[in-house]
């Protein structure tokens, strides 16, 4: 027998050593249990910040509003969890959702897109942003960059770029034509360009 196949039982008894953890947490919170509620606070409230906090920079204003959001739907939602993955990995989809929604408001705002300059210089893409984003060495520049642009050109490129939504799904949330969206998410190229290059 293989190393890798005897170590498997104990790999999957751990999986659903932690599954039974969290389905007994989540019913005993449904219970109205006050030291479950605290120690489910106590156990993702650090991951669900962080999350939200590197979403929202710099409205830190903003962030812990929406972590208390993200608990009181996992609050009023917590029967629909099922124990057939982590707890915190739901509790991630739900940020996921407010996060997101939290954007398609901000952009559908009046004016958020339709009063973008169209010229066709600023139409030009910026190379290998997803990449920028994503090398640990220039991210405090990046973000550094990103937390002085404006709000709708910060949240587009977030929403697009690190969230991975396409330009139409980010025109279905927000109401607004595909090529609103895409005018912005140019501009919002073109301004960082020119914040990283002067910066």
């Amino acid at each position: 027998m293989s190393v890798s196949g005897s170590q498997r039982p104990d790999v999957q008894q751990a999986a659903n050593s932690t599954d039974e953890s969290d389905a007994n947490l989540a019913a005993a919170v449904r219970r109205k249990d006050r030291k479950a509620t605290a120690e489910f606070v106590s156990r993702f409230a650090d991951g669900i910040y962080a999350y939200v906090h590197s979403r929202l920079l710099p409205r830190r204003d903003l962030v812990d509003d929406l972590v208390q959001e993200v608990f009181l739907a996992a609050w009023e939602n917590l029967q629909q969890y099922r124990g057939t993955s982590p707890l915190q990995a739901w509790l991630m989809g739900i940020a996921r959702h407010k996060v997101e929604d939290h954007y398609r408001a901000r952009l559908r705002a009046p004016g958020a897109i339709d009063d973008l300059d169209r010229d066709s210089e600023v139409l030009a893409s910026f190379p290998d942003f997803e990449s920028l984003l994503e090398q640990e060495q220039v991210r405090k520049n990046t973000w550094r960059v990103m937390s002085g642009l404006p709000e709708q050109y910060r949240l587009a490129l977030i929403w697009r770029y690190w969230e991975k939504a396409s330009a139409r799904d980010m025109a279905a949330k927000t109401g607004k034509t595909e090529k609103a969206i895409e005018r912005l998410l140019a501009r919002a190229r073109a301004e960082f360009r020119e914040r990283w290059n002067h910066g």
